[in-house]
């Protein structure tokens, strides 16, 4: 009986050793959640859906889309660093969420971000415009609106879409460089579709915008590019000058979009996701899609160069804020 029972407890070990191993090599055998940490109709659900679609056709599988929008991100990252690290519940974030929320809204958190969230892969790259509201606001060009902004000190608004937010962080770094500009800053929970409606609304009066979404108002005149933050001038858009051109060197080129994972998922299960990311970028459609769009697909060869790009992104964040004196944290 003692031999016996000795066998039945090597044969529970070993099944109960082999079952982690099972589970990774038939992920994924059910649905996948993507957390959005943004309402519907953004630059970063709509890069989520896309490569949703190319997950669920891959895998087989259902791929539910999930909105979670608020707190700078927070609340999609906590759930998603929370939830089981078995690779069916992930999110794609942005610059903003995933970089500049985990640097000036740590404390807010009750995770410890570089401890608890890994990268999958990167999927989106967008260059921004600075952009103005054509409706009773005089400025034409980027020189005009420094001049216009130093000479109305706390009357001139800029959106954004939160504190810590892309626009809020990059808009503070300007107005520090041009001289210590002073800006009234409007947050908006709604995002980059209710910020353009209230720029375009003259409500507020200027901030950033990927390329892709204020094509329209562009071309209706309710808005205007200032200067772009990109390496170069857009081929679609050549009478916009860069932001290196006006002299105000160092503006990120692009506002980027990339997947994520809690930090226990194991690295097969990662090196498939991040396989099928890659895949999907790579696709005839996606990148027609992108290229109508004026976004950029980067490529990094594994999940671990998608990880050294994202340590040393939120480095040079930390250095730039940290020069331009941004503190938040204690809002």
């Amino acid at each position: 009986m003692r031999r016996m029972g000795a066998v039945l407890l090597w044969l529970v070990c070993i099944a109960l050793l082999g079952t982690p191993a099972s589970a990774q090599s038939t992920y994924p055998n059910r649905p996948i959640r993507v957390l959005i940490p943004y309402a519907p109709g953004g630059l970063t659900d709509v890069v989520a859906r896309y490569y949703g679609d190319y997950l669920r056709k891959t895998f087989g599988q259902t791929v539910l889309v999930e909105n979670k929008p608020g707190a700078s991100g927070i609340i999609a990252i906590e759930e998603m660093a929370r939830a089981k690290p078995d690779g069916y519940t992930i999110m794609v974030g942005n610059i903003s969420t995933n970089c500049l929320t985990p640097v000036l809204l740590a404390k807010r958190m009750t995770i410890d971000y570089d401890r608890d969230v890994q990268i999958i892969a990167r999927t989106a790259d967008a260059p921004v415009f600075f952009m103005a509201t054509t409706t009773n606001f005089p400025p034409k060009t980027f020189a005009e609106f420094i001049e216009y902004a130093k000479a109305h000190p706390d009357e001139v608004r800029y959106a954004s879409a939160g504190v810590g937010a892309y626009q809020h962080v990059n808009t503070e770094i300007l107005a520090k460089r041009a001289g210590g500009l002073k800006l009234v800053h409007i947050p908006f929970k709604d995002g980059g579709a209710g910020i353009l409606r209230d720029v375009a609304g003259g409500d507020t009066h200027v901030s950033w915008f990927n390329v892709s979404n204020p094509v329209g108002m562009i071309k209706a005149g309710r808005v205007r590019p200032l200067a772009v933050a990109a390496d170069e001038r857009l081929p679609a858009w050549p009478d916009v000058p860069t932001l290196n051109e006006l002299g105000f060197k160092g503006f990120r080129p692009s506002q980027w979009n990339a997947a994520f994972a809690p930090a226990g998922v194991p690295r097969e299960i990662i090196d498939k996701l991040h396989a099928a990311f890659t895949a999907a970028a790579q696709t005839p459609e996606l990148k027609a899609i992108f290229e109508k769009s004026g976004l950029v697909a980067p490529i990094d060869k594994t999940a671990e160069d998608a990880r050294a790009w994202l340590k040393n992104e939120m480095e040079t964040w930390r250095r730039d804020i940290a020069d331009a004196g941004i503190k938040v944290d204690s809002e």
